[in-house]
């Protein structure tokens, strides 16, 4: 006797294992890519002071189109993690509808950085004059993004952290806490310390997060097939 299929099954149906585990590799690759080529041209870009110019003026000059990429590509990587991340977890669990928006967020608010892009300032790049920038309008969009970044980020790692908190899982609870923590302590010391490193490195230890998170259920997807 033939049966009617239930929601569930109707949903799994519809998802397949491997295309949700593509998605999640995308955002596997965000975090270290994104960070990784932020080194490599604050270190090799003529006239850029990681400590006085922030990653953002990296997106400016002669080379700046690949920082604009660099945005661009990892934004897009990120929200396709975020579509793999709502395809393997479990409906009504926690972290499935608020945590992978907030992903979303954060990759759109990357996109949104590649899109308008900030203004030149204390001599980078070369043949700008010294001191503040002149602000733009495609200057002030740009500001919003890390804003809308690292909240929603920040916001995600809080979600997540209290579903492994539930799920008995100290070591990740730990982790996803920190990681915003971490954000937070070292961003706002960047500017007493007139250090933008500072900030960097924070917002490398919540990029990788979200990575790593990405990482996790990806394997944890792979051993269910």
């Amino acid at each position: 006797m033939l049966t009617a299929p239930t929601a569930a099954g109707r949903s799994r149906s519809h998802t397949s294992p491997a295309s949700a585990r593509a998605l999640l590799a995308g955002g596997v690759a965000a975090g270290p890519l994104f960070v990784l080529l932020i080194v490599a041209q604050a270190l090799t870009r003529d006239g850029h002071d990681a400590a006085r110019h922030p990653l953002s003026m990296l997106a400016l000059g002669e080379h700046g189109w690949i920082q604009t990429a660099n945005f661009l590509v990892c934004g897009v990587l990120v929200a396709a993690s975020a579509a793999g991340l709502r395809r393997v977890l479990e409906p009504g669990t926690m972290g499935r509808t608020w945590g992978t928006a907030l992903i979303a967020v954060y990759g759109a608010s990357l996109v949104w950085a590649g899109v308008f892009r900030t203004d030149p300032a204390d001599g980078f790049p070369a043949g700008t004059p010294g001191g503040a920038a002149e602000v733009t309008w495609h200057g002030m969009l740009h500001n919003l993004a890390p804003v809308g970044m690292g909240l929603a980020l920040s916001a995600a790692c809080v979600v997540f952290a209290r579903r492994f908190l539930r799920e008995g899982r100290p070591g990740w609870t730990i982790y996803s806490a920190a990681a915003p923590s971490a954000y937070f302590v070292l961003g706002f010391a960047a500017f007493p310390a007139g250090d933008f490193r500072l900030m960097l490195a924070g917002g490398a230890a919540i990029w990788t997060w979200a990575a790593v998170l990405s990482l996790k259920f990806l394997r944890e997807s792979a051993g269910r097939t």
